[in-house]
């Protein structure tokens, strides 16, 4: 089956946090979460997932280059529900879902800081699948709550982000009589302003918006009976600028700088089984081609999915 409620995005925070150089606060999205069925959501009933993987990377500015002394290492346990009705809505199955992550996050920038906790959690109010022959459609919305641990001024000490965002979203899938299968993710996430930022503690608190981003997440892949294999991966720009206090953020290391937009593009394998009983296991590695004004790395996930 598919690990997907109708190619929902999961949450799992704390992957990022900001930086002087880099967008206040952090992903709110683990880019190339989705990618085996992004588009075919699973058959009506209820799905439990578990998502258990690990992001580790170093920062870059906007020029591409590494900046020295800061770096990130995440490890991240999210519980998934999910649910599929038989009601249908423009001809789509309705669905909904919530997910809630856990996250050990370590950070270092001078100095080594740990923190562990409950990441910003996910739902989904309307989800619609739609299903053609070798084609699946999925459109939906996904709203992120600031639940996860914040601490104004020391990003080193959070796991939130101390906003809330909205994400319409739209996947595709196409699967051949040979096994072949593209599946593509199309997410553009709108985020609300965080009233509580300051660039270091003890100062005054300040209003940061963080700029809109598109991503998309990616597979090409082959199966081979219960098995498959395929190259998965995301890319990710920063559409609008970020702003502190309704201005648009600018740096005196260069004019590279100002915005603060973000971009990052990541490749790498995945394998799928798929067990006679029906649980699904998903293994994936990506690693993180470029970034600019991002931390640059790699992701590795583990994924259980169990219809109940």
């Amino acid at each position: 089956m598919n690990i997907k409620l109708c190619g929902l995005a999961l949450v799992l925070l704390g992957l990022v946090a900001g930086d002087a150089i880099a967008k206040e606060g952090g992903d709110q999205y683990p880019n190339g979460a989705e990618n085996w069925l992004a588009g075919a959501a699973p058959p009506a009933g209820s799905h439990f997932l578990n998502y258990f993987g690990h992001y580790s990377g170093s920062l870059h500015d906007g020029d591409g280059n590494k900046v020295s002394d800061a770096s990130v290492s995440t490890w991240f346990n999210a519980f998934r529900l999910i649910h599929i009705t038989e009601m249908r809505i423009l001809g789509g199955n309705y669905g909904v879902h919530i997910v809630m992550p856990i996250v050990h996050q370590s950070m270092q920038r001078g100095d080594y800081t740990s923190v562990v906790g409950l990441g910003d959690i996910t739902i989904s109010p309307a989800g619609l699948s739609w299903h053609s022959g070798n084609w699946h459609w999925v459109a939906a919305l996904d709203i992120r709550m600031p639940t996860g641990k914040y601490q104004s001024g020391n990003p080193q000490r959070s796991i939130g982000t101390h906003y809330w965002s909205i994400e319409p979203l739209f996947a595709v899938t196409w699967l051949s009589e040979k096994g072949w299968e593209i599946s593509s993710k199309f997410m553009y996430n709108i985020k609300s302003t965080n009233k509580a930022f300051r660039a270091v503690i003890g100062e005054p608190k300040m209003d940061y918006a963080s700029g809109d981003e598109l991503h998309i997440d990616f597979l090409v892949g082959k199966r081979f009976g219960s098995w498959g294999t395929g190259l998965s991966g995301y890319y990710l720009k920063q559409t609008t600028n970020d702003k502190l206090d309704g201005q648009t953020i600018s740096s005196a290391l260069g004019p590279w700088s100002s915005g603060r937009k973000g971009e990052v593009f990541a490749i790498g394998p995945s394998v799928i089984y798929n067990s006679p009983a029906g649980t699904t296991f998903i293994a994936q590695w990506q690693h993180e081609m470029y970034a600019k004004n991002r931390f640059q790395g790699y992701m590795a996930w583990l994924r259980l999915i169990i219809p109940f």
